[in-house]
């Protein structure tokens, strides 16, 4: 029997699945960490936690199945999009990752639009500048880290760090490539034009790849640490929507996925290279070569109730936290929360959004969770519509 791993390198977790040849899995396992928010709007994660989570998980499946490391025949990533990895000449980390749900960027989303111009940029990318995308913080960096850019000469996503870890290749799928807004969406490759016009020396991406190639095979160092066999190939991946999608089969136009987890995504399996004029869908490549999707995005979904669980009610279990609810009734009139903690993306693109109003000492905790409750649903059905 063969054996397959796939590795996802989250936002608050890194999860191994080991399947079959057959696809059913055998064992999964998973390593959480913290991300911090050391400034308002910033989002940032030290990516030795992907790797560290990265090796627990993958001994852990491997103890937990009886697998034999001798019968893994090859490796899949995916993980979080958009993120920021600067590496030196040496392939040392230069500062914390910079990541998808970091809102700091809006002055360089302005200066990419002026430099390119916002139609010229859609019509290359598939977008617009978003503070979530990978652009608009490489800019940050130079502006106000020109230290660190001095030292910069690798620029990775974080599912490729991981990567990187393992077989000692830079490499990035197109997918996870056209998240950054570097890419022409037409070519599935990098845009020269969107380079030159941003100062970003093309020898700093890594050479890019469809999700079902071979990128790199596992290093005697990776082998010890995760006691996988020296030689495993690594495959290209996706980043984690492009490979959610695959996974649920939305391969084909006409196929929808929703997916939620700390943000909201609704995604779209497109045939050919098509751009909302406005920019106000997402426009990427798929993972699956020859194809491309359209995806919008809420950036705080369940991440909403998350947050709202942990500050009003640590420990509490979230059946138990929702339950009270459906008694707060008509007193729950006036009170509106809309789950903006982290800005937002579609269908209004602003960093800036925040939205909860009319809390009164006539509010407990029944009224909150409610609202915060419907905030959630309701996010999903605009993001539906």
């Amino acid at each position: 029997m063969q054996y397959f791993i796939g590795i996802d390198s989250s936002t608050t977790a890194t999860k191994a699945l080991l399947i079959d040849e057959q696809g059913d899995v055998v064992a999964v396992a998973a390593t959480e960490y913290p991300y911090d928010t050391p400034r308002p709007l910033w989002s940032e994660q030290d990516p030795e936690f992907w790797w560290t989570g990265t090796v627990e998980s993958i001994r852990k499946v491997l103890a937990d199945s009886g697998v034999s490391p001798d019968d893994v025949h090859g490796i899949g990533l995916t993980g979080q999009m958009h993120g920021l990895v600067l590496l030196d000449e040496q392939g040392k980390v230069l500062r914390p990752a910079i990541l998808w749900n970091d809102q700091r960027t809006g002055a360089q989303c302005d200066e990419i639009r002026r430099r390119l111009g916002k139609q010229a940029l859609i019509n290359i990318t598939g977008n617009d500048a978003l503070t979530g995308f990978t652009a608009p913080k490489i800019l940050w960096v130079q502006d106000n880290e020109p230290e660190v850019w001095a030292q910069a000469r690798h620029i990775l996503l974080p599912k490729d760090y991981v990567r990187y870890r393992l077989t000692g290749a830079y490499a990035i799928d197109k997918a996870d490539g056209a998240g950054t807004i570097l890419f022409d969406l037409k070519t599935r490759d990098w845009s020269p034009e969107v380079l030159a016009a941003l100062n970003i020396p093309a020898d700093y991406l890594p050479p890019t790849h469809e999700g079902p190639a071979i990128t790199g095979y596992l290093s005697h160092t990776a082998a010890t640490a995760t006691g996988l066999r020296v030689g495993t190939p690594v495959m290209a991946g996706g980043g984690d929507q492009a490979a959610g999608a695959v996974g649920v089969g939305a391969v084909t136009p006409g196929i929808v996925s929703l997916a939620l987890g700390t943000s909201g995504v609704v995604f779209a399996t497109t045939g050919g290279p098509f751009v909302e004029p406005e920019g106000r869908l997402h426009a990427f490549c798929h993972a699956v070569p020859g194809r491309w999707h359209f995806m919008g995005v809420m950036l705080s979904a369940a991440g909403s109730l998350r947050w709202y669980r942990d500050t009003v009610a640590p420990g509490v279990s979230f059946d138990d936290l929702l339950a009270p609810r459906q008694r707060a009734g008509r007193a729950v009139r006036g009170l509106v929360f809309l789950p903006y903690l982290t800005g937002e993306r579609t269908p209004h693109p602003d960093p800036l959004a925040r939205r909860l109003v009319g809390l009164t000492v006539r509010h407990g905790l029944p009224h909150m969770t409610r609202r915060c409750w419907r905030a959630f649903r309701l996010g999903c059905e605009i993001a539906l519509n």
